[in-house]
């Protein structure tokens, strides 16, 4: 493996660099911006900084390693084969290609080949360590007497690509690709000739066939019928008849020599039938959540009538295959085992989109003392909404992420005036990054026609020279744009600003096939499902990628951007992406089933995927911490995906705490985050027992509290249902379901789950039903001031009357909240644990409501200032029709309260004691609330007023 270049950082230095040092030479690049208008924004066509480079000074041009077949329009970059176009070492080959099952590199006689199944792990299982499957030559397949000075790229389809080699006298093309065990060859000028590491063992001859084993791998070579193959001294040459073709297959570790000779007879009758195409196509149906991917493979019989390959399959593949049935055996990966089909041209996967959220809806931070704390953090972010740790794209993106979290958060609970300033940073920002005014050389964007690309100046982290991390940049402000587009639909119009948000989503991930300006998904390895961050990807370990959950974010960003703004094809692209990705991530950088990793890695995680491995590690710190947490940031809506499995998420975290030698010490609050998604009180428990952490750079304390608390209530995300809305999830707690809907709309809109729950979510609205019924959010709104006016409510609006939620009041009602106010719950002296004794009672009448079929929630704030073994208990009873009879009464088991001052929350979590009765229609009926001392010597205080909640089963 050669020694990494880093491609991204975390220090906070800005790069701003305006010239190229060439030979110790400045040469100055920057000058007037030539602006090109996209509706009321633009970019500049004139050079305003450092420019990506091939092989060799001032050398700009990608298509030098290109021959005139190549594909026209942009060039691909970030893919597993990038080295062998973008030449970064010796201007004549590539570093190695892991395809897998097969690894290749390329020299000036041939095409080499790896079948190496045994890992190389460094580290420790507590510590920084690593996995790979190097590239280990078994054979090296060209043209007798070949001498190609460099090999070109002669053409590239969705996961293939086609080496091509010449000397003047001989030539040869070969074609590879993900999932092939196949190499396909088309050869002039000499006999084919397979050199092998030692003396091949052969074990099959028939004709034109040759099976032959090297390091314990076995291989076919398949030339055209009517020639043969000779072998002398470590080569296996043929004439190929003089037809000038054959191919050459890795076969899948067998049992026995009657089961390899099966499998070289089943996958001869497809070795000439040349893979010349791949393709994607891909259905998302929101009617279902369901998306189904279509791999399809076009082939060139080079003899005989058969059109139909083989291909082995990655575990994220394999696992959601529909329609298709693998064979056995299968092939050893550095991402798992690969199942293989035979006699294919296409095989589909389906795939349940799960569903995101702008952000979490505020059911437990949106009243009482947690709300004052949410709206005390937001007040404190109000004066500086992004936070702004760097001018380059990469630390411009994450005050973006930052304001745009803010935004969310504070239309939730109507603090107006901190989402307005959060919303004209944001609006202020990119309105400044998407005009490039003349003369115009920082916070612009600059189309290279050469390389097929927009980047963003001052760049960063090589996301200019490189082409690095696009998506992870860009990710930031396409996100951001779109909450800028629920509040100002007319800022996001494609006469305004829209065309440039569209620009970078095309630069990273181009959605359409039509535009030839930018490669077809730049950054997004179609077939092994998952990002690349390299640009080049120059390293004797392939490609590479840390942050997933960056990679996720710009996903996300095009379902959210696509949605609110009406433009399908990005968001079903968007679909696409993160529901793939999604898969592939739990597989390659969590392994949640434990499958993937080597057994003697040791970790549960990787922070950095590799084209032959994985690394406990990142580029830029050896931290569990942040090896673990640079696959969990950003935390927004968009990424429930990381709790799709809450067992593996405390699997995760107790390992950050074992490699840790304890609690986090450093990005506390995204670990805690992630946490949450597993075990939501043991996060909210950190969060509130450490309130001096340092934030994370792109995070707020608001925000931090608001996510935190709020899945201490809904508990864990439900992949068990879907939403026919792509901005809905669901989420579960003791069995009891909550259903989330947002609606950037302009108008109301139902929401139907899978299981038959609906939920109408107003203009503008993120609403639940279920377990909590809630709704916030000001988006229909329209347009915010320029400038914050008013001070933010220190409270939710009241609930309107007769609705469900009721807070405990003084004097003993249920109703709508009043201001803070405490009262006493009298001593037990003895034990009273399910008998109300000297309650304090609470009581609503004259309700008119429809049973929703959920449970009762409460949320009680109590404290027993210092006395030890204390427990408040409380019981809800329901009359329906108030003729004075109790239908329903629901004790619960009691709270055993810390003998440290300070509220505690007394929850339904705590579980129900007994039940008696059913639930029903509520006509003119009354609810009572009971709280008293089930144990303890001494009083307790219970928060009422705005403190104290009850959230009735009704809508």
């Amino acid at each position: 493996m050669k020694p990494p270049v880093p491609h991204r950082r975390w220090a906070l230095a800005v790069t701003t660099a305006l010239a190229l040092v060439v030979g110790g030479l400045t040469i100055p690049v920057s000058g007037p911006a030539e602006a090109a208008p996209v509706g009321a924004g633009s970019y500049t066509t004139t050079p305003v900084g450092p420019l990506p480079s091939g092989c060799g000074p001032m050398s700009t041009n990608p298509r030098q390693f290109a021959t005139a077949n190549a594909p026209a329009g942009a060039v691909p970059t970030n893919d597993w084969w990038s080295s062998l176009l973008w030449k970064r070492t010796d201007c004549a080959f590539s570093e190695p290609l892991h395809a897998h099952p097969v690894s290749y590199d390329t020299f000036t006689d041939g095409l080499g080949f790896s079948a190496n199944s045994t890992p190389a792990i460094s580290g420790t299982a507590t510590g920084v360590g690593e996995y790979h499957y190097p590239y280990v030559q078994d054979i090296r397949v060209g043209v007798a007497g070949l001498a190609a000075p460099l090999v070109k790229v002669d053409g590239w389809t969705d996961w293939t690509v086609s080496p091509y080699w010449s000397d003047g006298t001989r030539t040869m093309r070969a074609t590879i690709g993900h999932g092939l065990p196949f190499a396909y060859f088309q050869t002039t000028g000499g006999n084919a000739q397979i050199s092998t590491a030692g003396t091949p063992e052969v074990w099959s001859t028939s004709g034109a066939t040759i099976g032959f084993r090297v390091n314990g791998h076995d291989y076919v070579g398949y030339a055209p019928s009517g020639a043969t193959w000779t072998v002398a001294s470590g080569r296996i040459t043929s004439t190929l008849a003089g037809r000038g073709y054959f191919s050459v297959a890795l076969l899948p570790p067998t049992s026995s020599a009657t089961e390899r000779a099966d499998l070289a007879t089943t996958y001869g009758r497809y070795a000439h039938a040349h893979v010349t195409g791949t393709q994607v196509s891909s259905a998302y149906n929101p009617a279902t959540s369901g998306l189904t991917t279509t791999y399809a493979f076009t082939t060139t019989a080079r003899e005989g009538t058969a059109t139909q390959t083989v291909v082995s399959l990655y575990p994220h593949q394999w696992k959601s295959l529909s329609g298709s049935t693998p064979i056995t055996p299968t092939y050893p990966s550095a991402r798992g085992r690969m199942k293989v089909l035979t006699g294919i041209n296409q095989f589909r996967t389906a795939m349940k989109f799960q569903g995101v959220l702008p952000e979490l809806p505020a059911v437990g931070d949106g009243s009482g003392a947690d709300l004052a704390t949410l709206t005390g953090h937001l007040a404190a972010a109000r004066s500086n909404p992004m936070d702004q740790r760097g001018g380059d794209t990469y630390w411009t993106g994450k005050g973006l992420g930052r304001a745009a979290r803010l935004a969310e958060v504070a239309d939730l609970v109507n603090d107006t005036t901190t989402r307005d300033s959060a919303l004209n940073a944001i609006r202020s920002t990119l309105t400044d990054w998407f005009t490039a005014s003349s003369g115009k050389t920082s916070k612009v964007f600059y189309y290279d026609n050469n390389w097929g690309t927009l980047i963003g100046y001052p760049a960063s982290y090589g996301s200019d020279q490189e082409l690095n991390d696009h998506h992870f940049h860009y990710g930031y402000y396409i996100a951001a744009a779109a909450t800028l587009a629920k509040f100002d639909p007319a800022w996001a119009a494609t006469s305004r600003y829209g065309g440039m948000v569209d620009l970078l989503i095309r630069d990273a991930n181009n959605y359409r096939r039509d535009d030839t300006r930018f490669p077809y998904l730049r950054d997004f390895d179609i077939y092994a499902g998952h990002d690349w961050a390299s640009g080049h990807g120059s390293f004797g370990s392939g490609n590479n990628q840390e942050s997933s959950s960056e990679g996720m974010n710009f996903a996300n960003a095009l379902i959210q951007w696509g949605q609110v703004t009406g433009n399908t094809a990005v968001r079903d692209a968007g679909v696409f992406l993160y529901t793939t990705q999604a898969a592939a991530i739990q597989e390659y950088w969590f392994d949640v089933s434990d499958q993937n990793f080597p057994a003697a890695f040791g970790h549960s995680t990787v922070g950095m995927v590799w084209g032959d491995g994985g690394a406990y590690a990142t580029w830029f710190s050896g931290e569990p911490e942040m090896i673990q947490g640079i696959n969990l940031l950003p935390v927004t809506g968009g990424h429930l995906y990381l709790g799709n499995n809450p067992a593996y998420v405390r699997t995760n975290y107790a390992e950050l705490v074992r490699n840790n030698g304890g609690q986090p010490t450093v990005w506390q609050d995204i670990l805690w985050q992630f946490q949450a998604l597993g075990d939501g009180d043991a996060a909210l428990a950190n969060l509130r027992a450490n309130p001096g952490y340092t934030p994370e750079e792109g995070e707020s304390r608001a925000h931090t509290f608001h996510w935190i608390r709020n899945l201490a209530a809904l508990g864990t995300v439900d992949t068990t249902v879907t939403g026919n809305h792509p901005l809905s999830a669901v989420f579960a707690r003791n069995g009891a379901r909550t259903y989330v809907a947002s609606n950037p709309t302009a108008s109301p809109v139902t929401v139907t789950f899978s299981n038959g729950t609906t939920l109408t979510v107003g203009a503008g609205k993120t609403a639940t039903t279920g377990a909590y019924t809630w709704s916030g959010g000001n988006a229909a709104g329209g347009v915010p001031p320029t400038t914050p006016t008013d001070p933010p409510p220190t409270t939710d609006p009241p609930p309107s009357s007769g609705g469900p939620t009721r807070y405990l009041l003084p004097g003993g009602g249920l109703g709508t909240a009043g201001g803070a106010a405490t009262t006493t719950v009298a001593a037990a002296n003895g034990n009273h644990d399910g008998t109300p004794t000297n309650p304090q009672v609470f009581t609503a009448t004259g309700l008119n409501l429809a049973y929703s079929g959920a449970q009762t929630t409460f949320d009680l704030f109590v404290d027993a200032g210092s006395a030890v073994g204390n427990g408040v208990q409380v019981r809800v009873s329901y009359d329906l029709t108030g003729n004075g009879s109790w239908e329903r009464t629901e004790t619960w088991r009691y709270f055993a309260t810390d003998p440290v001052p300070g509220y505690e929350n007394y929850t339904q979590n705590a579980g129900l004691a007994s039940a008696t009765g059913s639930l029903g229609t509520l006509s003119n009926g009354t609810v009572r609330v009971e709280v008293w001392s089930a144990i303890g010597n001494n009083p307790s205080t219970l928060g009422v007023g705005n403190q104290s909640v009850l959230r009735l089963p009704y809508s």
